[in-house]
């Protein structure tokens, strides 16, 4: 029989202290997430992120906690649960890092009599600190069973038309009720040595302005190249004039370079150049959550507001919305026969 497992990347149990320092610490333990020697990041996680941040991340969380409770989580379960109807097999949710976890889906899995499993992360651009990350998890846990299932993976679906579509008719309600001057299409960032060590050549991420521009061989597993190749499925799909659209990077920690251009700095150079109303998509995430809710419809709102411009509107994620129903079942059913 056939089995689903939806992966997305996590949240805290709750919005305090406690619960996002065991969040935090589990995340950034992980050698994919934080890619520094481990005695380092152990420091590093020890000494300046665990004594910080939590408090200052629970503060954030509870500005989009709702009464249901993480709305990825929220969002996640819902759309587990409309799928497993759809397909009428089990689908489980789990996560790389929090709850549930992976090891807890795919025992329900297994309790079940599944034994092909379709794996689907639920991360739309490949990178090795969330895609990767939750592959390994996963067959860590697969690798424990007595009898292992046969597993088959959902690969990323960054330009696929179904996730375009789904995420298109999420924008253009908000794009025909703002009337946005320019639109941003925002993406979680990641350190430039993580998409630098996906280009096998050596001698084509990061190495000129246009290496994005177009999928070759050198960056087809190029976190940042896959961003580009969304945003321009979707500026297509929209039928919206390139020169008012603008591709940015979010969420950068530490002080090493992340890929660029950066979200919170491209804002005042949009409004020195006249721009007043915005719009914002974030094709990274199929569920709203604190970098969504959070960082782009509070944070950067409030940044634009306090530039001077009129209005930024932050297009709501995929969501357990009709689209993306029927999109991810049509993703999933090629690997179910």
């Amino acid at each position: 029989m056939n089995g689903v497992l939806l992966i997305n990347l996590g949240t805290p149990d709750a919005p305090q202290s406690g619960p996002v320092r065991t969040y935090l610490r589990e995340f950034l333990s992980d050698p994919r997430v934080v890619d520094i020697n481990p005695v380092g990041r152990k420091l590093l996680l020890e000494a300046v992120i665990l004594p910080l941040r939590p408090a200052k991340s629970a503060a954030a969380y509870r500005k989009v906690w709702t009464d249901r409770g993480s709305p990825l989580l929220v969002e996640s379960l819902a759309l587990t649960d409309r799928v497993r109807a759809v397909l009428a097999m089990p689908v489980e949710l789990g996560m790389r890092y929090g709850n549930p976890p992976i090891a807890a889906a795919l025992r329900k899995l297994v309790d079940a009599r599944v034994d092909r499993i379709t794996i689907a992360p639920l991360y739309p651009q490949y990178s090795s600190a969330a895609t990767g990350s939750s592959l390994e998890e996963v067959y860590r846990q697969v690798g424990k069973l007595d009898v292992v299932p046969n597993v088959s993976t959902l690969p990323p679906f960054y330009d696929d038309p179904r996730f375009i579509e789904a995420f298109a008719l999420q924008g253009e309600p908000v794009l025909a009720r703002e009337k946005p001057d320019h639109v941003l299409f925002s993406f979680h960032g990641l350190p430039e040595r993580h998409v630098r060590r996906t280009d096998p050549t050596g001698k084509h991420c990061l190495q000129s302005p246009q290496c994005c521009d177009s999928m070759i061989d050198a960056n087809r597993d190029c976190y940042r190249a896959q961003c580009f190749a969304t945003a321009r499925a979707l500026i297509a799909r929209l039928a919206l004039s390139a020169d008012r659209t603008t591709v940015c990077f979010q969420s950068r920690l530490g002080r090493t370079p992340w890929i660029k251009p950066y979200t919170d700095l491209v804002l005042p150079e949009l409004f020195a150049r006249g721009v007043k109303r915005i719009a914002v998509f974030c094709p990274a995430f199929v569920a709203d959550c604190l970098e969504t809710l959070e960082e782009i419809g509070l944070r950067a709102r409030d940044q634009w507001l306090g530039l001077g411009g009129e209005s930024l509107a932050l297009v709501p994620s995929l969501n357990s919305s009709d689209a993306w129903v029927t999109s991810l079942t049509a993703l999933l059913q090629p690997h179910l026969h």
